[in-house]
Parts: structure tokens; sequence; C-alpha cells
């Protein structure tokens, strides 16, 4: 019998796993949730502050330089630009829905939105500053004077600049990608290939770290579970470690944050290395590195179709 034929069977079965509102049963991913209610002053406040380079040392970067809403809410460079001219040493991982991550950065130092703030101003690599140049310059201000005046009752401080980004940060749910549309009921929304990809991502196994609302973003995993990733690709680096130098575990040595997968189409290039250009490409190495399995052309194929479907919105316009 040919593949074809078997989709034939089985794509009715796949509209089918609905529950009584129209919503597919027991499903391992789930939709984005709506923004949380938040205080629009903080968060208009938090908009200025991201795209505002007053807050590295030398006023050349903003959040916005590396966090490109219009880039998926990251780069499209390996490595970001830093303060002083210099590449930053991993990847730059897509703001949107960030909120979400139960850890922050690749080696999920920063357990909060507010602390990743607090760290990347004062990074040596990054923005350079530290905060009482930041309070200071915003201080100076007549429009940041009277902005943080009506959203907080003390004003400029290094907590009310952190708050009001972290509040913004909550904004940036990519919603209403065409998967969530399928997972909310329309089945009809994903083509048949689209949902034989979902189908082959269960079926190999990338749901076991990618998964929950943010399709991956809540757990750590190493980086080369089935052979070693670094030896093959060399030249290693300090920031292969991981969260070993959180930790300075050995267990904890090349282990990561699982990223999400939301937007993946559009936030190349991939790994806290950005060693993969392509969506293909970072197919090629999860499979070989993660699940050592060797899958059929027209399966990897299924998947980045799947893939595809992971792109959110933002202001109503497709990222």
């Amino acid at each position: 019998m040919s593949l074809s034929f078997h989709r034939l069977l089985l794509v009715p079965l796949i509209g089918l796993c609905l529950n009584a509102v129209g919503a597919p049963l027991d499903e391992p991913l789930k939709p984005l949730p709506a923004v949380p209610p938040l205080d629009p002053q903080r968060v208009e406040l938090g908009r200025q502050l991201f795209n505002e380079p007053r807050l590295s040392v030398n006023g050349s970067l903003s959040c916005a330089s590396c966090h490109r809403l219009e880039n998926g809410g990251a780069d499209n460079k390996a490595f970001s630009i830093g303060f002083a001219g210099l590449p930053v040493t991993v990847n730059t991982p897509s703001v949107f829905n960030a909120s979400l991550n139960f850890r922050q950065f690749w080696n999920g130092r920063s357990d909060t939105l507010e602390n990743q703030v607090h760290e990347v101003v004062q990074s040596p690599g990054e923005m350079g500053s530290n905060w009482e140049h930041v309070v200071q310059t915003l201080s100076a201000d007549p429009a940041y004077q009277t902005s943080f005046g009506h959203a907080y009752p003390d004003g400029v401080t290094m907590s009310n600049v952190q708050n009001a980004l972290a509040s913004y940060e909550r904004t940036l749910i990519s919603a209403n990608s065409r998967f969530d549309q399928y997972l909310q009921g329309n089945t009809e929304i994903l083509t048949t290939d689209e949902k034989y990809g979902y189908q082959r991502f269960k079926e190999y196994g990338c749901i076991a770290c990618h998964q929950g609302v943010n399709i991956g973003g809540n757990m750590y995993q190493k980086f080369g579970v089935i052979g070693d990733y670094f030896q093959a690709r060399g030249h290693p680096t300090e920031s292969d470690l991981g969260r070993y130098l959180v930790t300075k575990d050995e267990e904890d040595r090349y282990v990561f944050k699982v990223p999400s997968l939301r937007n993946v189409a559009v936030t190349a290039p991939y790994f806290h290395d950005g060693s993969a250009n392509t969506l293909e490409d970072a197919v090629d190495v999860m499979f070989k590195f993660q699940l050592g399995r060797v899958p059929t052309d027209e399966d990897k194929t299924l998947i980045v179709k799947f893939l595809k479907t992971l792109t959110g919105e933002w202001e109503g316009k497709p990222l």
C-alpha cells in the first residue's frame, strides 16, 4: 500500500481527535495564553526603554538593537554586536514569549525577566553600563522624569527600570500562529503535510524536550545526548560549557535551556553558537545528536513544514 494511500486513510483521524468544544485532545503542546493584565503606563514606559540606546554605556545599543521585533524578536546574525563593536559570545534568543520560559539565557542563569535586564545592562560584552549611570542618565531627562513619576511613586530607580522593561516584554506574545488556531479547534487551518509533520515531530521524539505552551523553554537538556556535538563542530568556546558555567557541576557541562520553537522559521541562525543557518540544518543536527535517528527525507520535510506553522503574529501581522 502506498504512503499516499496511508495518508488518505489517516488524515481524517488526525482531524477527528477533538473534544466537545473542538480542541485537540490531550495534546502535549498548548496554545499561547493571552497577555496578562498589566499597567499600561508601565508597559509604554518599558516600550520606550526597550528602544533606548542610553541604557548602554556609550549610547550605541538598545534592547531592540539585538532583539529585533521585525526579525522574530531575535537577530539575523550568529552573534549580535555589543556596545564596543565586538560580537557577543552566544546567539541572541527571541524576546517573543520569553516571559513563558522557566529561566532566561541559554544557561538559565536568571529566573526572571527583571534579572535578565539587570545582567544585560551590566554585561561587559553587551551594554557595558552600570545601574548608577543608567539611573542618573534617565533622571536627567525631563520626559523620563515625568513618565516614571506617573508610573511609579518613587520615580526613576533601578528596580523600576527593570520592572518597566519586563512589563513591556510580557506583552510580547506572538499569538495566533496557524498551529495555535489548530490547537484551538480549527483543524482545517493546517495542510495534510503540516499535520503529518506534527505527527512525525511527536513520533520521532522531538516532543520530549520541545513541549508545553512555549514548545520548549521549560527544561534543561545536554547538547549532544547522542554523540559529541562539540567535537564534531570543533573550535570549543567557554560558552559551550552551558549551565556548567553557572553551577560548576560536571553533570551540567554542555547543558542548556531547551529553546522555544515558536517563530523558529523566522529566527535563524540557530543554537547557542549560531551554527545552523537554516531550519533544515538545525533539524539535521537535532536528529543526529539529540535523537540518534536518521529520518527519511520526506519525514524531515514534513517536520520542517510543521515548524513553519509555529510562526505567530505581532500587532496583527505575521512575524
